[in-house]
């Protein structure tokens, strides 16, 4: 390979690597030091510090605290709003979120796999008083979420296996769900359009789930709504048709870039 092609390789892995400390803050959710951010990432602290101060002169992260502490910039602001501006489907989604809001009174969601975690893509408050939200784009494990039930059922049970980590299996309240009983919910779950289940993150809440699939009918995002335990369990039907309505909506301006 010649100078030109090992320059080209440097420069692509210098690349994928400031998207890295990107990705890792952002999954943290906190600032950190350069130092914490290499040892995490296992690289090389040299790196890490050139590839930092760069990203420092560039806004695209910021120093937090007096102590060398970074997190995410300004500059990632700016392009998020314009990426959300041009659009159009988030801003259908948006609307989407706001007509289950006006007809339900809850938190709704609309929800996604970024790689093999779940997340929140955008959310709308509910009108109670008591208010019900997540913190968008957190990275959460499939097994602990009712979407992550819809959002694997298009693959074998080996698959899924394989697709998830081992530790997603541990869910938050610290009791573990075997392999076997979340393929099971799965296939369930895909069968009957939708799972609902009394949250395992926060026990006063119930969480509807509902597939927006693509053209090959499969699960690309979820509409879920985040209600108090008993108004869920109450109008639990009433809660389900609201969100197929909507996500059958949804799908008819879909594409597959999710």
């Amino acid at each position: 390979m010649g100078i030109e092609g090992k320059t080209s390789n440097q420069r692509a892995r210098g690349l994928e690597r400031a998207f890295d400390i990107l990705d890792l803050i952002r999954r943290e959710n906190r600032a950190m030091r350069p130092n914490e951010i290499a040892r995490l990432m296992g690289a090389p602290r040299s790196s890490v510090y050139e590839l930092v101060h760069l990203l420092l002169d560039m806004n695209v992260l910021e120093n937090n605290g007096g102590d060398g502490q970074v997190f995410l910039g300004s500059r990632l602001y700016f392009l998020g709003r314009a990426y959300n501006d041009k659009i159009d489907l988030y801003r259908r989604i948006e609307n989407i979120l706001n007509s289950i809001v006006e007809e339900t009174c809850e938190t709704a969601q609309f929800c996604k796999l970024e790689n093999n975690k779940y997340t929140v893509a955008l959310m709308k408050e509910g009108s109670r008083p008591f208010r019900i939200s997540a913190n968008l784009g957190e990275l959460v494990p499939v097994p602990s979420t009712a979407s992550g039930r819809l959002l694997v059922g298009h693959l074998s049970d080996q698959e899924i296996i394989d697709f998830l980590d081992k530790d997603d299996f541990l869910l938050p309240n610290g009791e573990t769900i075997s392999p076997d009983t979340f393929i099971a919910e799965v296939r369930k779950a895909t069968l009957d359009g939708h799972y609902t289940f009394d949250s395992i993150v926060d026990t006063f809440t119930h969480c509807f789930a509902v597939p927006v699939k693509d053209t090959k009918s499969v699960c690309i995002a979820t509409l879920c709504l985040v209600t108090p335990r008993d108004d869920g369990h109450r109008n639990k039907e009433a809660y389900l048709t609201s969100l197929k309505t909507a996500a059958t909506q949804l799908e008819a301006h879909l594409n597959t870039s999710f």
